[in-house]
């Protein structure tokens, strides 16, 4: 068995350059003895376990859709819309949300407090996140951010 008190764990903050995406997390996998981005596969546990927590006003990462992450959310405190490709919805605590991979998502804090969840994230050996509104993606567990140029399959291979 591995342990960690949450309230031991310390929030990690992190913010965008202009302020539109705000969010601070604890780690709670991790403090636990598992790594990030690692499943069972590399040593890691079979599920990343997070507390975040986006202040008033505030959205915690930009509308994105994971292509083999499964991701649960349970909403502990607050209000605020989860964004999807169909539009905005209204959330709330008590509220439980599950994203397949390929549904992408967006929590934003509309309320005058915190929003508060839990992230509860299976660990596949790669994903792939693409990010629509900026077409970027991203690759796990290497965390390496690009942008996509169209080529023909054989360019530069022969």
């Amino acid at each position: 068995m591995t342990r960690a008190q949450a309230d031991d764990v310390p929030w990690n903050t992190q913010c965008s350059p202009k302020g539109t995406f705000s969010l601070a997390r604890r780690p709670l996998s991790i403090a636990a003895g598992g790594q990030k981005d690692i499943g069972t596969w590399g040593g890691g546990h079979p599920f990343d376990l997070e507390i975040h927590r986006i202040p008033a006003g505030k959205i915690n990462f930009p509308l994105h859709e994971h292509s083999a992450q499964w991701e649960a959310y349970y909403i502990l405190s607050g209000r605020g819309q989860i964004r999807t490709l169909k539009g905005k919805e209204p959330i709330q605590a008590g509220d439980y949300l599950v994203f397949p991979p390929g549904e992408a998502h967006q929590f934003i804090n509309t309320g005058p407090e915190d929003l508060t969840y839990l992230v509860i994230a299976d660990q596949p050996r790669a994903d792939v996140i693409h990010y629509p509104d900026s077409g970027k993606w991203m690759t796990k567990p290497q965390r390496k951010v690009f942008q996509m140029t169209e080529a023909d399959y054989f360019k530069d291979e022969e």
